[in-house]
């Protein structure tokens, strides 16, 4: 949910927006060109370990397009992508409901009157404030938005604390989440909440912001289904991988698969696959974080590319399966009540219907796919969020 203060091990490169590439290069970083899935070559920056909170600062802003990973094998990362993909969720999710609620205040009745009266300092979408300025002025106004906040707050919390579902510990991370949201609203936002605050119209807006909050905070149920459903896609095409490797290097075994159990072995097949560099890669790319992009905000698509000679039934499996019945559990206890170690990618495929179900229930418009270039080995599975 939030951004964990430890170090993540991984080999991130991640592509720049254009106000990204500006601010790297106005301190003075070089930006490097790399080459992603696919053979596209983009400019950005390329780290080896980072702290998440970094990375979420980074997509607030709106600095970051896409975010690519490849390896050979994922299992020993497997928590810290896991972290990285909620985080990202998170992070998408965290700017929606600051367009929403901005865009709701801008719209407003006290708004539109201080636009006709004032024509000379109109506030919309456009409007630029001195960052300065507008620092010393939420400075002065420190109490009014604590004041503010906590009329927001005061019937959610309320409302959580007296929910007899929820054990404390969730209790206590639903009021944190909630906090969360609203502190990562644009300083703008809370230059214009005192003017309204002012208007006949306030508890109309302040209703707003609440109701806007619960819906949001619905949707970061959906973080923890992605990264399941994401590491089950990603396991599937690394073994894959793995077993044709073994194939070739060991072609005395008469199952494949014994070969990924033993470490030894595994080791090896790893280590070959990163020298012939037949990697999975794995990409987020993040809709809305230009000013030069229209109508993708809120849209989110996880990319995994992985060499594989049956792609085609790869294809036509995810979509027979992806809208199918299969009961009533969860993606979540699904996952669990599988053997240890189970890596059936036929399963893994079922994940879509709990996850297209999941966000269904809380209106996060889910798509997938999976296809493969042409003149090219290279198997490509799409999953499309709507925030």
């Amino acid at each position: 949910m939030c951004a964990k203060k430890r170090l993540l091990e991984l080999p991130l490169k991640v592509v720049l927006t254009q106000e990204g590439s500006s601010f790297f290069i106005r301190k003075g970083t070089k930006l490097i060109r790399f080459k992603l899935a696919g053979d596209v070559e983009e400019y950005g920056i390329y780290l080896d370990k980072f702290q998440p909170a970094t990375i979420q600062r980074l997509l607030l802003a709106g600095y970051v397009s896409k975010l690519e990973i490849s390896k050979p094998e994922f299992v020993s990362s497997r928590q810290e992508i896991m972290d990285l993909s909620k985080l990202i969720v998170y992070s998408v999710l965290y700017r929606q409901y600051d367009s929403f609620i901005f865009n709701e205040l801008i719209n407003s009745p006290v708004i539109k009157k201080w636009n006709r009266m004032n024509p000379a300092n109109i506030i919309d979408d456009k409007t630029n404030i001195n960052e300065k300025l507008l620092a010393k002025f939420l400075e002065r106004s420190e109490s009014s938005i604590n004041e503010t906040k906590r009329r927001i707050m005061e019937p959610l919390t309320t409302f959580i604390l007296k929910n007899g579902q929820l054990a404390p510990e969730e209790k206590n991370v639903q009021i944190f989440l909630s906090e969360k949201f609203l502190n990562n609203l644009r300083p703008f936002t809370w230059f214009i909440l005192p003017k309204i605050q002012e208007s006949h119209d306030s508890e109309t807006i302040l209703k707003t912001l609440r109701t806007g909050l619960v819906e949001y905070m619905d949707k970061t149920k959906i973080a923890e289904y992605i990264s399941l459903m994401l590491m089950e896609l990603i396991i599937s095409a690394e073994n894959l991988n793995l077993r044709n490797e073994a194939k070739k290097l060991f072609p005395e075994l008469t199952n494949p698969q014994d070969a990924l159990l033993d470490p030894t072995i595994r080791r090896r097949l790893v280590a070959e696959l990163e020298r012939k560099q037949e990697l999975v890669f794995l990409s987020w790319k993040i809709g809305g974080t230009s000013s030069a992009s229209i109508g993708t905000s809120g849209k989110l698509q996880i990319t995994i590319y992985s060499k594989n000679e049956k792609s085609e039934t790869v294809r036509e499996n995810l979509n027979d399966v992806k809208n199918s019945n299969v009961g009533e559990n969860s993606l979540i206890d699904f996952y669990k009540d599988l053997p240890e170690g189970s890596q059936d990618s036929s399963l893994g495929m079922y994940y879509i219907s709990y996850l297209s179900d999941a966000c269904q229930q809380v209106n996060v418009r889910f798509e997938s796919s999976a296809s493969r270039f042409q003149n090219s080995d290279l198997a490509v599975i799409n999953m499309s969020f709507m925030f």
